[in-house]
């Protein structure tokens, strides 16, 4: 099982912004949080750790983890 990182990891993260800023442009919230939901879901099956998925919904809800 791994650790949930949570120092900054991506390389070009200036790029990953804007590439998701550009793709949410002129989309509605409703539109946006669908968008962000798949992204989230992807990723979820990419990391594939229940355990670093459970620690990452807890800290996303700015809970304390532990």
């Amino acid at each position: 099982m791994s650790a949930l990182k949570t120092d900054p990891n991506i390389a070009g993260v200036d790029d990953v912004y804007e590439r998701l800023i550009a793709i949410l442009e002129g989309e509605s919230l409703e539109d946006s949080l669908k968008v962000a939901l798949r992204l989230n879901l992807i990723l979820m099956n990419h990391v594939g750790d229940r355990a670093v998925i459970a620690d990452a919904l807890v800290l996303a809800a700015g809970q304390p983890r532990g």
